[in-house]
């Protein structure tokens, strides 16, 4: 198995350099099993929604499902992912101040996370703290 960083899988998903779209594809399609770290999926979709490319939630949405059918792409925790994943979708705008906001993929997987860690060391969750009033619409998200 090989793990890629997000400026590879970003020329994968883009295609927006020939050359290094190109590497891209033929790494991806010569390896049998590649992972998909957290970091690397988080960094991804903030930079897919950020000021350049401007992607929707909709379309981020989407990429994440095209990366699970891609048969040799595993992620770090698929089952924790496809959780996050289905929250993200659940998500709804908000009026923060004078603005609308949702919540970040990022956010819902450092909950999952947190869950997920205690859970295995036997600890009780008590929730994840955050000052972000969109990510608190998330159950488990809580003002400090």
């Amino acid at each position: 198995m090989i793990s890629i960083d997000t400026n590879v899988l970003l020329r994968y998903l883009l295609q927006d350099d020939k050359e290094q779209g190109t590497l891209a594809n033929e790494l991806i399609a010569k390896s049998d099993k590649i992972l998909i770290t957290d970091v690397v999926l988080t960094e991804t979709l903030w930079t897919l929604k950020g000021k350049k490319y401007k992607l929707s939630k909709e379309v981020l949405l989407s990429v994440i499902e095209q990366l699970f059918r891609e048969p040799n792409l595993i992620f770090e925790n698929g089952q924790l992912v496809w959780r996050v994943l289905n929250t993200y979708r659940s998500t709804q705008l908000i009026k923060v101040g004078t603005k609308k906001k949702d919540a970040d993929f990022a956010d819902i997987l450092v909950l999952e996370k947190s869950r997920f860690i205690c859970s295995k060391k036997g600890l009780s969750f008590e929730g994840l703290y955050s000052f972000d009033i969109a990510a608190q619409q998330v159950d488990g998200i809580i003002s400090p």
